[in-house]
């Protein structure tokens, strides 16, 4: 085990410098950058630019120099948490991200739970009761939930809410919370909100599990084990629980590897209807502006996130399945 983590640890290293050079690469793929779209704007608009400190702009942020160097220099800023300077907010990157970090944790991690706790005991009734009365209305919601557009729930969401509810519309909390200190009154307020968009992110997700849940107990229940040990004699919810959920649960312990990354990015549309404080409209906005240093270093916090969590999958795997050998080899 020590040798293949430390193994997987040094392929990483490659992974993640290759993945840097990719998303660099794309992000100055379109024409210009951050400093030419302002000018464009601002000539759009019919305002004057002053060609003296756009060149010194540029000098000062480097992106006079080749593509190659400006990469090095960015690289060499992240091996020391330098993230780099955000054009469009002009602030340090580090500190745009940490205004909006935290709500896009909460949301996304009360998502995930939520998923949790709604899929398990549906997909563990929809197996143990299969082509039921239960288990085929339970089928049509998971379809209902899996055929339905987020952005579109989420407009309809903000409908009920306001209506029956009396919920602001938009946002993760009340307009006169906004840009205020922590208060218990302000923690309310988002307890009030927060359920709207975990509602709406998870319902694709719930239903996506309830589905793949089902067909892995399915499959589970079929084999040989399972008649095995009804022979024996052991209660049908115990015997369940201790081998035929735990062999279906490989799927969901292989998504670890895109539920780590997908915890701090959000969901990126959703965010933008119902105009949450979140990650996911900052990136969408910096890949607009061309604000490379902002999209670059949080692409890449992404991208190691997604690295660190299919090692953490792996490792979770071979510890649930013993089925599962690291090594890949056929023992004798």
């Amino acid at each position: 085990m020590l040798r293949y983590v430390l193994h997987r640890l040094i392929v990483m290293i490659p992974t993640v410098i290759a993945i840097s050079v990719v998303t660099f690469v794309i992000i100055q793929l379109p024409p210009g950058d951050f400093l030419s779209a302002q000018i464009s704007e601002l000539q759009a608009q019919g305002e004057g630019v002053q060609t003296e400190r756009i060149e010194y702009l540029r000098e000062l942020y480097g992106l006079d120099r080749p593509l190659w160097q400006q990469y090095l220099q960015w690289a060499w800023g992240l091996l020391h948490g330098d993230l780099g300077w955000s054009f469009e907010y002009d602030r340090p990157v580090s500190e745009v991200i940490g205004d909006k970090i935290f709500l896009t944790v909460v949301i996304s991690l009360a998502t995930v739970i939520f998923t949790w706790i709604v899929a398990f005991p549906i997909a563990l009734y929809s197996a143990t009761h299969k082509y039921s009365w239960g288990d085929h209305g339970l089928t049509f919601l998971g379809f209902l939930g899996l055929a339905t557009p987020n952005f579109l729930l989420a407009l309809v969401m903000l409908y009920l809410a306001n209506v029956y509810f009396g919920t602001s519309i938009g946002g993760l909390m009340d307009p006169s919370y906004i840009d205020q200190p922590w208060s218990w009154g302000k923690f309310l307020s988002i307890l009030e909100h927060l359920w709207i968009p975990v509602v709406v992110i998870g319902t694709s997700g719930t239903a996506g599990m309830i589905r793949r849940l089902r067909a892995n107990l399915l499959d589970e229940l079929q084999k040989q084990y399972v008649t095995t040990g009804r022979a024996k004699g052991l209660p049908e919810g115990k015997l369940v629980r201790k081998y035929p959920l735990r062999m279906a649960l490989n799927f969901f312990i292989a998504d670890i590897g895109t539920i780590l990354p997908s915890i701090i990015s959000g969901a990126e549309i959703v965010a933008v209807v119902l105009s949450l404080p979140t990650t996911g409209p900052m990136l969408l906005s910096s890949l607009q502006s061309q604000d490379m240093y902002l999209a670059g270093s949080f692409l890449m916090f992404l991208a190691t996130l997604t690295v660190v969590g299919v090692l953490v999958s792996d490792l979770l795997l071979a510890m649930l399945d013993p089925r599962i050998r690291l090594s890949g080899g056929v023992e004798k």
